[in-house]
């Protein structure tokens, strides 16, 4: 029998045998505790004093203690592993491969709201607009706030856009910041992927001096480094799968090779992580006068990263001895470069409130502000056509930069009135104001002439430009319980937004205690998102060494040819109903199934063709691209593909799905385990398709119902005796397909079902000093490879041979070992 298939079976088998280990209430599977959901939550509801396992929508509450049984020091990775419907990002295309997103119940990223302190956070300003499952997202960063800072995390379920306005149609994930008081605490890791490549380092600190017991400061400092990884094999474009230079390629290509490029026959790096520098500062403050408290919390982070994009070959910047005529007699490079896309990102965001107390109103008065500022640059590069004409071209080259901000105010009140029922009503009510901007500013000149750099163009003027909304709120929530065993919670909510005029939306939720062990609940509700102003207006050119696809605005008259209308916003109706049972003490078995139907649904049209192989296949395609001002390169026109791709209100969604949860602690010896149980089921499927056929793209489909797993399951148990504790985690995801756009073909590639091991040991070596080493995906397990043609080249158009799919939601870099002490004095 296969040693590792055995363990990793065996240990699903123990987290999911106990006869206890069923479906429990509490929070995360690895995050769940003694409190068996006894802690209060401010999420999903206006009342005070409900606690999670009281809670009328499914809510999970992840403690500190639970982040830090992650090894990879990123709050996308921690949720990814302990939460079953939070995904995120492996690898991302181009630019959004330094800023990775994540999404929520299988829905758009820009669909699951994010506060901190229960207060908006704003989103990043570096879009992710190539084609796959997390296209368009805009959202906020969740990388850029340490878990070193976080004293939990509160993820609603349910829709709530009537109680926290756009955006929340999937849920909300709010994290509350530490209140720590007479501690200084923090932790060092580092790690590395089994390959050897991914060198990670990071360090964190929190300091929480005890000002009283009236007042809280915590100060966190957090500081990581992520190395480049290499995955897939040999580079198709010059080379055969031996290493032998490929003999189809013209006599004057082989003599180029044959000096011998660098890392060949693997010149080819695009498929990897970035390298990555992040630094961020929170602070989290508060005094309270006696009734009356003001507050203050914020974050700042700088990030510093790049990635490989396509090895260019040295026959592919070249030009004749006469200026401007092309050539291949003087090269730019004799062995070829490897340009790399490059982020220098600035976030922060402050925010200010006062809250308190008032003849029995409890109100609160906040305002934030955020800003993501990102420069970006193209490097080690060259412009060819630059080169031709002027016989120089430079190596580095700014793309110019995307800023957006976010400034909301909000006024909150609510007070508990008696009207004889079995607990007193509350009525909440407030209003808000938010503010969003967005400006793309234009790259240099060497950029922007013709085509620009190879890999990623600089934004040109017609690119450039600034957009700002606005829009004001006012809602009413009232939650009440006309008898002890029942629970209603209702909210209506009001939108005018200076674009889109104005918008209703209201929620219901009920929960009916049949018993002390036995509990029915569920929610109607309606949504709504307003695009985006990124997904409106971003502008650019995407391209590959034999590709260029120009991202149209959809707000722009270049769309408005092709037939595309102006964004509108999203729509949504949401249903759940769940089970809520505690057969026993400590355990709470939750069951809550759900059906989200988006109407409107902003998706990427995925890759509208214009040119295919060097041959025009859709003339009207490339009229767009020159109306709207893009000048492809020279070289893309003559053997490539072209053509667009742009976001529009193109389909009508179907998502349903069920969650269960479940944790329960059982002793052992002088110590525990805490079996736990999770999972997610879910399907996505287009109901109505708004556009016509052939402007939305058959890969966009599949992105959109099947690149995601249908279901995922975590099982765990966390053994602690003493100072020693044990935590295994197996996590099974469900199979995924995408249809691959490339030539006249549309292939399938899939990826099968798979089991991952994670396993961490700790060891307290003294009451301030905690040491611990692990790895998630402890037996290496691959992500499944690009399929080849006839010819052994990927079918998919790319260059480098058995590159993983990048949308294998284990990843695909395979095993990560790490190290990390933990410290608190």
């Amino acid at each position: 029998m296969n040693c590792k298939s055995f363990v990793s079976r065996a240990a699903m088998v123990v987290a999911i045998s106990s006869p206890m280990a069923v479906l429990a209430q509490t929070s995360d599977p690895q995050a769940a505790s003694a409190t068996d959901g006894a802690a209060i939550i401010v999420t999903g509801t206006r009342a005070t004093g409900v606690t999670a396992a009281e809670s009328a929508a499914p809510i999970k509450v992840l403690d500190s203690e639970a982040l830090t049984k992650v090894g990879q020091p990123n709050l996308n990775q921690v949720l990814t592993q302990l939460v079953p419907s939070f995904t995120a990002e492996a690898f991302g295309g181009d630019t959004a491969n330094l800023t990775l997103a994540a999404r929520l119940r299988g829905l758009s990223p820009n669909h699951a709201l994010v506060l901190v302190n229960g207060k908006r956070r704003h989103g990043t300003s570096n879009l992710h607009v190539l084609s796959g499952p997390y296209q368009g997202a805009a959202s906020p960063d969740l990388d850029l706030i340490p878990p070193g800072a976080i004293g939990r995390i509160e993820v609603l379920e349910d829709g709530a856009a009537a109680q926290y306005g756009s955006d929340a149609i999937a849920g909300v994930i709010n994290i509350i910041l530490k209140e720590d008081k007479g501690l200084i605490s923090g932790n060092l890791t580092a790690g590395q992927y089994y390959k050897g490549d991914g060198e990670t380092y990071s360090g964190s600190v929190t300091f929480a001096p005890d000002m009283g017991p009236d007042s809280y400061l915590n100060f966190t400092m957090f500081h990581r480094f992520h190395d480049f990884s290499q995955r897939g094999g040999v580079d198709r474009g010059i080379y055969n799968r031996d290493g032998s230079i490929r003999t189809d390629i013209s006599a004057e290509h082989q003599e180029m090779a044959a000096i011998g490029l660098p890392g060949a026959p693997y010149t080819n790096r695009i498929v990897g992580d970035a390298r990555s520098e992040l630094t961020t500062i929170v602070y989290n403050a508060g005094h309270d006068f006696g009734g009356v408290e003001l507050y203050a919390f914020g974050s700042y982070g700088r990030r510093d990263a790049s990635a490989y994009e396509n090895y260019r070959q040295p026959w592919r910047v070249s030009r004749s001895p006469v200026l401007g005529v092309a050539g291949e007699q003087i090269l730019y490079s004799a062995a070829g470069f490897s340009p790399r896309e490059a982020i220098k990102e600035d976030d922060f965001s402050n925010t200010g409130g006062i809250k308190g107390e008032t003849a029995g109103f409890r109100w609160d008065i906040s305002t934030t502000y955020g800003q993501d500022y990102a420069k970006l640059y193209t490097l080690g590069s060259a412009n060819r056509s630059l080169f031709i004409d002027t016989g120089t071209t430079p190596a580095n080259f700014y793309d110019g930069f995307l800023k957006a901000s976010e400034w909301t105010s909000n006024i909150d009140i609510a007070k508990e009135v008696d009207l004889g029922m079995a607990q007193p009503v509350n009525i909440a009510f407030g209003g808000e104001y938010r503010e969003n901007r967005f400006q793309i500013g234009k790259g240099d000149f060497g950029s922007t002439y013709f085509e620009g750099g190879q890999s990623y163009p600089g934004f040109l003027s017609t690119d450039a430009g600034k957009h700002k909304r606005n829009n004001k709120a006012a809602y009413l929530d009232i939650a009440m319980n006309p008898i002890e065993m029942w629970k209603v919670d209702g909210a209506v909510r009001y939108e005018d937004y200076s674009d889109f005029g104005t918008k209703w939306t209201w929620k219901v939720t009920s929960r009916l205690d049949l018993s002390e062990q036995f509990a029915v609940r569920g929610t109607v509700s309606s949504g709504f998102r307003a695009p985006s102003l990124l997904e409106e207006y971003y502008s650019s050119t995407n391209v590959g060494p034999t590709t260029a696809y120009v991202q149209l605005p959809p707000n722009s008259a270049a769309a408005k040819l092709l037939g595309y209308e102006d964004l509108k916003p999203e729509t949504s109706q949401n249903y759940s109903l769940g089970l809520v049972i505690r057969p026993v003490p400590k355990l709470n078995i939750t069951i809550d199934a759900y059906q989200v139907k988006v109407k409107n649904r902003i998706v990427g049209t995925g890759s509208i063709q214009g040119l295919a192989g060097g041959v025009v296949t859709n003339q009207a395609v490339l009229d767009a691209i020159a109306a709207h001002g893009n000048v492809l390169d020279p070289y893309v026109l003559q053997n490539g593909d072209a053509g667009i791709n742009l976001f529009t209100n193109g389909a009508d969604t179907r998502t349903r799905g069920v969650d269960v949860t479940a944790s329960y602690p059982t002793p052992v010896g002088s110590g525990s385990i805490l079996w736990s149980l999770s999972a997610n089921y879910n399907k996505t499927k287009i109901t109505r398709l708004r556009i016509p056929a052939a402007l939305y793209a058959e890969d966009a489909r599949s992105t959109l119902e099947d690149a995601s797993p249908k279901y995922k399951i975590i099982g765990g148990a966390l053994f602690t005796m003493g100072g020693l504790s044990i935590n295994l985690r197996e996590t099974i995801y469900g199979k995924s397909s995408e249809v691959v756009i490339f030539g006249t073909t549309n292939p399938t590639v899939r990826v099968p079902e798979a089991a991952i091991t994670d396993l961490e040991v700790g060891y307290d070596l003294s009451k301030a000093i905690k040491l611990s080493v692990g790895a998630n995906n402890l037996f290496n397990k691959k992500a499944p490879t690009m399929p080849n043609d006839a010819s052994d080249m990927p079918i998919d158009g790319a260059r480098v041979l058995d590159a993983p799919l990048s949308f294998t939601p284990y990843g695909i870099n395979g095993g990560y070992y790490y190290a990390r002490i933990n410290f608190s004095f």
